[in-house]
């Protein structure tokens, strides 16, 4: 299992991104969540298999129809995250 936080940068708030990001990364085998950040950015947090892991970022690399991801910063870390479904955080 390993988990991973990212920071989501471009036009990914009010374009549909969480809900999008959520819908198709829920289907996965991971936990966590993807909420908007005060800096107009998104962050994800997601525990899994590295497997899963990996394609929900490419998932959220992925984004909304109306979304455009401009880059992404992730970094893998330590500790349990508390959530036991993939969930989006007001």
């Amino acid at each position: 299992m390993i988990r991973v936080r990212a920071r989501v940068y471009g036009i990914v708030q009010g374009v549909g991104y969480r809900a999008s990001v959520h819908r198709r990364v829920s289907r996965l085998a991971v936990s966590g969540y993807v909420r908007n950040m005060p800096d107009g950015s998104v962050e994800l947090d997601i525990t899994g298999e590295r497997a899963a892991v990996e394609e929900a970022l490419a998932e959220a690399k992925e984004g909304s129809p109306f979304s455009s991801v401009e880059s992404m910063d992730i970094e893998e870390i330590q500790g349990d995250s508390g959530y036991t479904e993939f969930v989006i955080e007001r």
